[in-house]
């Protein structure tokens, strides 16, 4: 804590808005990703900025089978399902870590050579 006596609570943002705020800071290429319906996502085209964010807890995401790269960071749902790309069940990478659903964690997602390779952001 910089200064104990004059504390600046985070209660006045959410947390993706935060975590958002975060990758800007640190210089990061990142735009929004809507939801195309509560908790679900679709990438139909390339990618115009290096990382997009999910602008709220990812429940699935389906990514078109002719984009060829992504790099998504999310948190997952505590109903997250997983990944699909152009609507089958990706290939995960053998890097990948497990996902734990629980709607705060900060993960990335990268496809790339036709897998997805998922890490945890942070400690």
């Amino acid at each position: 804590m910089i200064n104990e006596d004059r504390i600046v609570s985070v209660t006045k943002t959410d947390l993706l808005s935060l975590y958002g705020v975060i990758l800007k800071a640190a210089n990061v290429n990142v735009a929004k990703l809507d939801a195309t319906a509560t908790g679900t996502f679709k990438i139909s085209s390339a990618l115009t900025t290096d990382y997009v964010l999910a602008d709220e807890p990812v429940k699935s995401l389906d990514i078109a089978s002719t984009v060829t790269s992504a790099s998504v960071y999310f948190v997952p749902a505590y109903d997250f399902e997983g990944f699909t790309v152009g609507g089958a069940s990706a290939t995960m990478a053998s890097a990948s870590v497990d996902v734990d659903a629980d709607g705060n964690t900060l993960y990335l997602a990268v496809l790339a050579d036709g897998e997805i390779t998922v890490s945890k952001v942070g400690l």
